[in-house]
């Protein structure tokens, strides 16, 4: 898998207490491209962080209606992966993509 089709699917890390608490099982969440596949995944996290992945789960979730200044408008679908990686990996935050 290319480098460009990489960072087209790992989209930006998700940093909220939920994935901050999942970290000490080994865990980082990401949002992905909505058409990304489980496979497509791990290949692009090995690739970019070079770290081995155990496992990767994925949650689609459904775009909300909201009122943007008295008019109905939605918010767009989106997809998380959440990576387990092996003992010992680690993704270091902090730093950028």
């Amino acid at each position: 898998m290319s480098l460009i089709k990489n960072y087209k699917t790992i989209l930006q890390p998700v940093v909220t207490e939920k994935s901050s608490m999942v970290s000490e099982y080994n865990q980082v969440t990401f949002k992905v491209a909505i058409d990304s596949n489980k496979k497509e995944i791990k290949e692009a996290i090995e690739n970019i962080f070079k770290v081995k992945v155990k496992k990767v789960n994925t949650i689609t979730t459904k775009g909300k209606l909201k009122a943007f200044r008295g008019t109905i408008g939605r918010r767009s679908n989106f997809k998380k992966a959440i990576v387990t990686l092996q003992e010992g990996q680690s993704i270091d935050m902090s730093v950028g993509v």
